[in-house]
């Protein structure tokens, strides 16, 4: 069985909408492209790796039109080798629509999303979904992930769809790798999905160590 790997880029108030441009996501949303002014190449670096072994895309209806748009234009420029490999691999849209899948080696999911993904598990090593936050909430809410990639950007905009934004429910993770920040702020964490369900506790107890 292969691993569902989240990436979101998401602020400090855990807004993920169009990071990556003014038109990706407009309607409503005035700070589309919120995440140009804190790009650096440690970031950058960071991505590259985290795309490393993928061999499927799992893409939302809007980031898919985004993505079709842009990445079969891009090899040989300075994105070359994402857009190689982003270009090579299968895609499979979630979408309650007919879209135009234009974009090479593009499959639409069934209706029953979350047996759709499953089935994609079971075909591939490393599916990464970028973005799609509409279907992000899916695959939080059927815990249909095994790793999730979230770089926190040191600004708040208060407005703008959520990384949580409905489809959240109880549930553990685990800290794979230290966090990294880069020279302008922004901090990768990297989890992986946990057993079970948040505990509780009181904070008066004795094993707490509160010291003094």
């Amino acid at each position: 069985m292969g691993l569902i790997h989240i990436e979101l880029f998401a602020t400090l108030d855990l807004v993920g909408q169009a990071p990556g441009g003014p038109d990706e996501d407009p309607v409503g949303f005035p700070f589309g492209g919120w995440q140009a002014p804190l790009l650096d190449p440690v970031a950058g670096a960071q991505v590259g790796e985290a795309h490393e072994g993928t061999d499927a895309l799992l893409l939302g209806r809007r980031t898919y039109d985004i993505f079709a748009a842009f990445w079969p234009h891009q090899e040989g420029g300075q994105d070359d080798g994402i857009a190689a490999l982003f270009n090579g691999v299968p895609k499979y849209v979630a979408s309650r629509g007919r879209p135009d899948l234009s974009w090479a080696g593009s499959t639409l999911l069934g209706p029953d999303l979350a047996a759709s993904v499953r089935e994609i598990r079971d075909r591939h090593e490393h599916v990464k979904v970028v973005g799609s936050l509409h279907l992000v909430q899916t695959l939080l809410r059927e815990k249909l992930f095994d790793r999730l990639d979230l770089w926190l950007h040191p600004i708040v905009l208060g407005v703008g769809k959520k990384v949580f934004d409905g489809g959240a429910v109880p549930t553990n993770l685990t800290l794979l790798a230290p966090p990294a920040a880069g020279p302008k702020g922004t901090v990768y964490l990297r989890y992986g999905l946990a057993e079970g369900t948040p505990a509780t506790g009181d904070m008066s107890a004795p094993d707490r160590g509160a010291g003094g």
